[in-house]
């Protein structure tokens, strides 16, 4: 059927003039099967669109990088990030009154620099526990904010050790200083071992 429309509308284009005309006239002079419907449809269709994108206009040309000053700002990123545990990521100081601004508060006490440190703690505590002071591993029964095993460990810096993050903070910020030296090498080890 579709050969015969195309023959059809090749001897129409040829006695009676060329282009688009001569096709939709031979195009109606089909008798109107699923296929021919087709094509007339998606012709119509062709022609809406073709009308609409006439009425497109830009707003503003896109804005472009230029790769070489995004590898520079990056280079010079890193090089003013690095520490003695690599690259680190700035991070701003938490919202005041939750888990993670005490955390953040108290860096200073136990000798860290807020702004080299707090990323790495704040790693490895969204990974161990997401912050929460009744976090509890089912498995292995670690509990808090820093995952203390057993969690009555924690009665050292406080008998609250349950319900306070303050005292579970400073009980984790001790665990790191005494076992891994500082929170960048706590969560160095962590990322090698998968817990710290």
């Amino acid at each position: 059927m579709l050969v015969v429309a195309v023959a059809v509308g090749a001897k129409m284009t040829s006695n009676s003039g060329s282009g688009a005309n001569s096709l939709a006239q031979a195009l109606n002079a089909l008798p109107r099967s699923g296929s021919v419907a087709l094509i007339v449809q998606e012709r119509k269709n062709i022609i809406v669109m073709d009308a609409a994108s006439s009425t497109l206009t830009v707003a503003a040309a896109p804005a472009l990088v230029n790769p070489a000053q995004v590898m520079a700002s990056q280079r010079a990123a890193a090089s003013s990030s690095s520490g003695s545990s690599g690259t680190t990521v700035s991070v701003a100081p938490p919202d005041p009154g939750t888990a993670q601004s005490i955390g953040y508060n108290m860096l200073p006490q136990f000798g860290f620099n807020q702004t080299t440190e707090w990323t790495c703690l704040l790693a490895i505590w969204n990974h161990e526990s997401g912050w929460r002071y009744d976090a509890e591993n089912p498995s292995s029964g670690a509990y808090g904010i820093p995952q203390a095993l057993p969690g009555d460990k924690m009665a050292v810096d406080g008998a609250d050790w349950q319900t306070n993050p303050a005292t579970q903070i400073k009980w984790g910020l001790g665990y790191i200083t005494q076992v891994y030296g500082t929170p960048c090498n706590a969560y160095n080890f962590d990322i090698a071992n998968g817990g710290y």
